[in-house]
């Protein structure tokens, strides 16, 4: 039996993801390289992994641990204020490369953290309720960032909820890092496409390995049923935890790509409040409950459509339309579901026969 039909199919699944990115990230170096790639194509490149990272973040936690979160918007915010605050204020004394993996590291922790504080009270209710509760959760953190100023001199951090001036910085030495309702402007653009790809495909691997982990099916009986997994004597509260605070984590790497892409990090409704969370949960159900490769997909073609069809001002939005409904179809249609398995198993097999005649 060759290597590749003796994977499991999640497995075989993930192997097909990462080539297909990898193919496209090819492609579109190339254009890019040749000059067929235009100026307003080329900078969705990089949001289009962002969206893509909170994407599957937010798969994990709807699709595996069964829980409707509209929070990870917030976690995202979380992830690129840190981030970005501490890329801003060290941007003269360490260097651009050791920087932005610090950076990386810290706008992840952050959103964990963030995502472990509020599993705690959150992950004892569901439904509706956990939904409402996170939504929540998404817009108090936009709206603390849009009221808080800090300011950094020889004396420190100064912290305020009033105005700038308020914040009594030194005046040669202080400036402004977090301006209000301004953001922060001036984070140094190190995200790249290369960068996305290559955190996209690592949180593929870790979301993919997580769940067919020990502790991933846990998480999954946990969902089909609560109450025979309390029977059996698994800790409900614990695994919840770790998925929801990966799920947040996954979220936070996302918002750290995205804040390093733009000059002036806002967070504003569209950005990172209620809008974005329902956005990305239309990745998510697009793309399919539990398919990290659908939520890829989704969030690649929803980023890109509006974009690839603004010539065609009339049609724009019907056409954007039927695509979703096509989505909607190509993941959840019974008939089409057992035609993609079949497909699947047709070129699986012919790619098994073509390495053993090689062998042989």
């Amino acid at each position: 039996m060759n290597k590749i039909s003796s994977l499991n199919k999640s497995t075989q699944k993930l192997i097909r993801t990462i080539f297909a990115i990898v193919v496209l990230y090819v492609v579109m170096m190339i254009m890019e390289g040749t000059g067929n790639l235009s100026s307003l194509l080329s900078g969705l490149l990089v949001p289009v992994c962002a969206y893509s990272l909170v994407a599957v973040g937010l798969n994990l936690c709807v699709g595996y641990l069964g829980e409707l979160s509209l929070g990870h918007a917030g976690f995202m915010c979380v992830g690129a204020f840190t981030s970005a605050f501490f890329s801003k204020v060290f941007s003269d004394t360490i260097p651009d490369v050791p920087r932005f993996i610090l950076a990386l590291i810290i706008g992840t922790v952050a959103a964990a953290l963030f995502g472990f504080l509020i599993a705690i009270p959150v992950l004892r209710l569901s439904g509706d309720y956990l939904a409402i509760v996170t939504l929540a959760f998404g817009e108090i953190i936009k709206n603390v960032i849009n009221v808080l100023y800090i300011g950094v001199d020889v004396n420190g951090l100064h912290f305020s909820m009033k105005d700038q001036m308020s914040l009594g910085l030194d005046t040669t030495t202080g400036k402004v890092i977090v301006n209000g309702a301004q953001g922060i402007t001036g984070t140094p653009r190190q995200s790249t496409f290369t960068m996305g790809v290559i955190l996209l495909i690592l949180a593929l691997v870790i979301a993919h390995n997580f769940v067919n982990s020990r502790t991933g099916r846990a998480v999954k009986a946990i969902r089909d049923n609560q109450i025979a997994a309390e029977t059996v004597g698994l800790p409900i509260t614990k695994y919840k935890l770790v998925a929801f605070t990966l799920s947040a984590a996954i979220a936070g790497v996302g918002g750290v790509l995205y804040a390093h892409n733009i000059n002036s990090l806002i967070a504003t409704t569209n950005n990172f409040g209620y809008n974005m969370s329902i956005m990305i949960l239309v990745y998510v159900v697009l793309g399919g409950i539990g398919n990290f490769s659908g939520s890829v997909i989704a969030a690649t073609v929803l980023t890109l459509l509006p974009e690839l069809l603004r010539g065609l001002s009339t049609y724009r939005m019907l056409i954007y339309s039927i695509v979703l409904i096509a989505l909607m179809l190509f993941n959840w249609a019974p008939n089409i579901l057992e035609w993609r398995s079949k497909v699947a198993r047709s070129v699986i097999s012919r790619i098994g026969k073509k390495s053993d005649k090689e062998v042989q």
